[in-house]
């Protein structure tokens, strides 16, 4: 099949990320996959959520949020605050980005403060929480790399990077990293949260309307490891991290 954009089945859109996007936060990038763009950042209160201070948990937190801004789509999308509450989606997509950032960043290295995580899409095309979760590690990575360099903390919290990506099944053809057109009309779609070392964050899998075999959940997988190792690559140059990371046995072999 011939998809929409002229791309092969395992090819991911083009991926940018422009740095320091929000002057006043600690780290910010702007992130883009093809058309999908989000701004991502990071910054830092020192203090913690309540229920720590009550429960005498040590160490910090981290915590997301997550919205569409009214110009994202073709129709106006209202705020979230003009409804008085989030939507449905939105909670479980800043639910995911902080999962997805938690399962890499050492609270209890980040010391006694909250690092939060805001991604607002620009303008959405698919993959809205793939992009957010890819330029949130970025950003996060630059908001605690500038507390290393002022001298706030000894060394850097994140163990590694993650990134997300998301693949589908489109007239029976698995295809990586899906625009809005493939999106909608995909049988199955998935969402792969990965960190550089080649272990799932989270799979999340379903099919729209329709069932899927084994040997199409194991090709889904195949792709989006792919993808994800891709994308990791990526945010690496973009931060200018030149150094291995620190693999376990045989991870090695899941870069590319």
């Amino acid at each position: 099949m011939t998809r929409p954009d002229g791309r092969l089945a395992d090819q991911l859109r083009p991926l940018s990320f422009t740095p320091d996007i929000a002057p006043h936060a600690n780290g910010s990038v702007l992130v883009a996959c093809g058309n999908t763009r989000v701004i991502c950042s990071a910054m830092f209160e020192e203090s913690v959520p309540r229920w720590m201070k009550e429960q005498n948990v040590k160490g910090g937190w981290l915590t997301a949020e997550y919205s569409m801004l009214p110009y994202s789509t073709l129709d106006r999308k209202a705020r979230d605050s003009s409804r008085g509450k989030l939507d449905g989606r939105s909670v479980e997509i800043q639910r995911l980005i902080g999962r997805a950032l938690r399962a890499v960043v050492d609270l209890d290295a980040l010391g006694a403060r909250t690092m939060w995580v805001d991604c607002d899409v620009l303008q959405a095309d698919g993959g809205t929480r793939t992009a957010s979760i890819t330029g949130a590690c970025v950003a996060a990575y630059m908001a605690c790399r500038k507390l290393v360099e002022d001298r706030k903390l000894k060394a850097l919290p994140i163990r590694q990077l993650v990134g997300a990506v998301s693949v589908g099944i489109v007239e029976g053809v698995p295809l990586l990293d899906l625009n809005y057109p493939e999106d909608r009309d995909a049988s199955v779609d998935m969402n792969l949260v990965m960190t550089e070392n080649g272990q799932y964050v989270e799979v999340q899998s379903s099919g729209e309307e329709a069932v899927f075999s084994p040997e199409q959940f194991e090709a889904l997988l195949a792709l989006g490891r792919s993808g994800a190792m891709q994308i990791i690559t990526a945010q690496r140059s973009a931060l200018g991290i030149v150094e291995l990371p620190n693999l376990s046995a045989g991870a090695a072999s899941n870069l590319v």
